[in-house]
């Protein structure tokens, strides 16, 4: 089992900066950053593989967003730069431990979730 907790959200103007954390317990494979706005469905930002880091970013947060994992601290992170009003929306962390049919772009691909942190950019 796998739970999830994240932390670091809130309020910002744009062009703010926000540094979303997530407490993993388990053992992953990969954990993603999704988020979800109103009447909106849920996508995927950004993915981690545990083993190697290697990592893919939606293009609408390329170049702002940077995912990471510290094993140490057993945490995964979502640095979140140059905010903008777009980037409101609950974001939530995911996890899964397949290495076939797991991890990929879409919520059903995570079979673990945590509960969400709100970010709330204002024009």
């Amino acid at each position: 089992q796998v739970q999830l907790v994240e932390s670091g959200g809130g309020s910002v103007q744009a062009g703010g900066s926000l540094r979303l954390s997530c407490v993993v317990s388990g053992y992953t494979y990969c954990m993603a950053w999704f988020r979800q706005a109103p009447g909106k469905e849920r996508e995927r930002v950004a993915r981690i593989y545990s083993g190697s880091r290697s990592t893919v970013y939606a293009d609408s947060v390329k170049g702002r967003f940077t995912i990471s994992q510290d094993n140490a601290k057993n945490t995964l992170n979502l640095q979140v730069d140059n905010l903008k009003p777009e980037d409101t929306a609950m974001y939530y962390c995911a996890a899964d431990r397949r290495a076939s049919g797991g991890c990929l772009s879409y919520p059903s691909s995570f079979a673990y979730w945590g509960q969400g942190t709100q970010v709330t950019v204002s024009s």
